[in-house]
């Protein structure tokens, strides 16, 4: 199987959770390395991933204990989509079509300092998948905020919290025409593992969306991302969704949606809320899901 060398337990279903200690140099608790481990199970070896800078990157290239097992190119932050766009053409030309050419990049990499490669691979239509891994802060350096950042968290860069709505980049995505855009989530795998299987299938650029918290940015015990994911879920903030062929649906409906306040109340980003800020991210939230009805 084409995996990265960890030791965090994937099953086919059903609820899973990190191990204490993680393998290589990613950080314990990393939310990227099951959002890694997924999609290279999914799409096993005839797979090539580009990556650029980011926390991915970092532990991706420690080879005593770790490595893709398939073929891996490190790339600076700006052009990611760009480089992939000529892997893909290299692969054509040798007649390997049936190779996956994959983007595996932060939110950084992605929704700010790679966007116009990112927006040019998109409106041409380049047969790549690109899936961002989204920890909503740039922790390859330190954690500032970027612009999937929510409004109110705080980072070394907006210490009382962003000031900003977050960007939402899968709109953005769909907004090109692209033949698919999806988000998922860490905490549901068979979700991941099905739209990765979609996009698989279908010919052009394709773009997937992953939440992958940081224990160390967000504020939370190590052991517990794959259950603060959940509850990002489970409150409608983060809703997954897929736009396939042009329409939109939404894959995951919560049988009850949870309060915001419980979300929060897990992160030390979110310390010192008014009671009135906390309320108007719940209307955020609440508006979001009448959009979608």
């Amino acid at each position: 199987m084409a995996a990265p060398h960890t030791i965090a337990t994937l099953p086919k279903s059903g609820r899973f959770t990190l191990p204490p200690v993680m393998m290589g140099t990613a950080c314990e608790g990393c939310g990227a390395l099951p959002a890694a481990d997924i999609l290279a199970e999914t799409l096993g070896s005839k797979m090539a991933v580009l990556c650029p800078a980011s926390c991915a990157a970092t532990f991706s290239l420690s080879y005593t204990s770790m490595a893709w097992q398939v073929p891996f190119v490190h790339w600076i932050f700006e052009s990611a989509p760009a480089a992939a766009t000529g892997l893909r053409r290299a692969y054509n030309a040798r007649g390997l079509k049936d190779v996956h050419v994959v983007c595996f990049a932060g939110d950084s990499g992605t929704a700010d300092i790679g966007f116009q490669a990112l927006s040019g691979a998109a409106s041409r239509n380049e047969n790549i998948l690109y899936v961002c891994y989204d920890n909503e802060v740039a922790m390859n350096t330190q954690g500032q905020a970027t612009s999937t950042s929510p409004t109110l968290a705080r980072t070394p860069t907006t210490p009382t919290g962003a000031s900003t709505l977050r960007k939402d980049v899968p709109r953005i995505m769909a907004a090109h025409g692209v033949p698919y855009v999806a988000t998922a989530a860490v905490s549901h795998p068979d979700d991941y593992r099905r739209k990765l299987r979609r996009a698989a299938q279908i010919t052009g650029f394709r773009y997937i969306h992953v939440l992958t918290p940081c224990p160390i940015a967000w504020g939370y015990p190590h052991r517990d991302t794959i259950d603060v994911t959940r509850v990002a879920v489970e409150t409608g903030l983060w809703i997954l969704t897929e736009v396939d062929g042009g329409r939109r649906r939404v894959t995951h409906k919560p049988k009850r949606r949870r309060r915001i306040q419980e979300y929060l109340a897990l992160q030390r980003r979110f310390e010192g809320l008014r009671p009135r800020e906390i309320q108007s991210l719940q209307k955020q939230v609440d508006a979001a899901w009448r959009g979608i009805r």
